[in-house]
């Protein structure tokens, strides 16, 4: 039996973003390819198997995407795609918000300039 909320566009998207690390790690990868360790060490705190998991489920959701280079030693690197390129102008929004609102004059690293980088539209 659907709930009321199984087409709500805001609880969709609450169900993939709002896990705990999760916005950040958009946020890291929204300046380009990042490795594993590199994630790592931008979100001090995390630990390697929650980077892990949250990494895998944001591939099953079709917001990154994992890129492995064959040689010695391996190399893995993941990146946005399109669709999760769609998530950087809430990220921004929130960075406005706590800026304005919660008196956060913090720098969040890496930063996004939005005017550089434009999101593409989903529409061809």
């Amino acid at each position: 039996m659907a709930t009321p909320n199984d087409d709500c566009p805001v609880c969709l998207t609450a169900e993939i973003v709002c896990g705990k690390w999760t916005l950040l790690i958009i946020r890291d990868l929204a300046d380009g390819r990042s490795r594993f360790c590199e994630l790592e060490r931008s979100l001090a705190g995390i630990s390697p198997r929650t980077l892990s998991l949250r990494l895998r489920a944001l591939e099953e959701e079709g917001i990154v995407e994992r890129r492995t280079f064959h040689e010695v030693p391996p190399r893995v690197e993941y990146a946005l795609t399109e669709k999760g390129r769609a998530l950087v102008p809430i990220i921004e929004d929130m960075r406005a918000y706590g800026r304005r609102w919660l008196n956060a004059d913090g720098i969040c690293t890496p930063a996004v300039d939005l005017a550089v980088k434009p999101v593409a539209s989903a529409v061809a």
